[in-house]
């Protein structure tokens, strides 16, 4: 069965850091871009950042530039990262992490369609 598990949120101060990670099982995504998106109730899912397959570039939201960072490491099953710093309130949401649906994908793309595995989320609040 094929899983993709976040860990690393919580409940954190506006200004704080946080460093979510997911975790994949049941196959190797090394071929595929990998994405976070974030969601709050009552509004669609949104693209947070996502990274190439071989690392070459990474894509960000203009909300998060500057402020989060996204990496992979192919090489363990601890897939991508996402190092959030100076967070704010307008941070907080459910944040989940994305599998491309196809390999080798030329760009990147914020369509949370054009992404087919996901994990179940993990929460993110920033008090402010």
């Amino acid at each position: 069965q094929v899983q993709l598990v976040e860990s690393g949120g919580g409940l954190v101060q506006a200004g704080d850091s946080l460093r979510l990670s997911c975790a994949a099982s049941g196959r190797t995504f090394s071929s595929y871009a990998m994405a976070w998106f974030r969601q709050t109730t009552g509004k669609e899912r949104e693209f947070v950042v996502a990274i190439k397959w071989n690392n070459a570039s990474a894509d960000y939201a203009d909300s998060v530039k500057g402020r989060f960072t996204i990496s992979r490491d192919n090489a363990k099953n601890t897939v991508v990262a996402l190092q959030m710093n100076s967070l704010k309130s307008e941070d907080t949401a459910v944040y989940y992490c994305a599998a491309d649906r196809r390999p080798f994908r030329p760009s990147i793309s914020q369509a949370p369609s054009e992404y087919n595995y996901w994990g179940q989320g993990t929460q993110v609040t920033v008090s402010s």
